[in-house]
């Protein structure tokens, strides 16, 4: 298993104070102690998977089959990232696919009061979540964001890369059940349509040409071994 250095939670300053605000400051990233490198949410063709992700304040309608009593609309994830729900109580929905969230439903349904439940989540409205685009675009800073959103129209909320920005591997930086990651994507095939383009989720930071990025966080990113797979460090 391939070896990178672990990033200490400077990382923190890559998440800046308003839209169009200052640039973040990269070199203040520095590194720590080796960390193993995992692959996590690849999809079956190993892209990422780009299924939307709920957040808070997003509005979700939850349908359990032939059990109206178990079934809402305009359900709000609270700032808890819950919600509440008869029988079983809170139920987490930031950060979880609609998917997942209905299958933790049935899984708790199913203990207790109902054999083989057939649940379904769909998000209804999807609140305003933010995400930071850095590095070598016209208008660094934090944007909203409301539902789906691919890398190429993030980039875009930021007037889009600078002349001179190298488009081979922008950094996307995620946490993913509580770890932080980073996957490298190719916007200049992306906007060919060679490659995918990836949805993005709210407190994502998208960095534009990683040449920009101290050498520390350079060294983690060289040993990625393929682009849009997400691992932690």
């Amino acid at each position: 298993m391939m070896r990178a250095l672990s990033l200490l939670p400077a990382l923190a300053a890559l998440f800046l104070m308003g839209c169009g605000g200052p640039r973040m400051d990269l070199a203040e990233m520095t590194a720590a102690e080796p960390a193993d490198m995992q692959r996590v949410e690849v999809g079956p063709t190993g892209s990422v998977q780009s299924e939307y992700r709920i957040g808070v304040g997003d509005k979700i309608n939850v349908r359990v089959f032939q059990v109206p009593d178990l079934s809402f609309d305009a359900l709000v994830i609270d700032t808890s990232g819950n919600v509440q729900m008869p029988l079983i109580g809170a139920v987490r929905g930031s950060g979880r696919t609609p998917g997942e969230m209905a299958a933790d439903i049935a899984a708790r349904l199913s203990t207790q009061y109902l054999r083989d439940p057939q649940v379904t989540v769909t998000v209804t409205e999807a609140a305003s979540q933010k995400i930071t685009i850095d590095g070598a675009v016209t208008r660094p800073g934090v944007y909203e964001m409301r539902g789906s959103t691919s890398l190429l129209q993030a980039v875009a909320m930021a007037e889009g890369p600078t002349r001179l920005a190298d488009l081979s591997k922008v950094a996307v930086f995620r946490t993913i059940d509580g770890r932080r990651s980073v996957a490298l994507f190719d916007l200049a095939s992306i906007r060919q349509g060679r490659a995918e383009d990836p949805q993005v989720f709210g407190d994502d930071v998208v960095v534009v040409d990683i040449s920009r990025l101290n050498s520390a966080l350079r060294e983690i990113l060289g040993v990625v071994p393929a682009l849009s797979i997400f691992r932690p460090f």
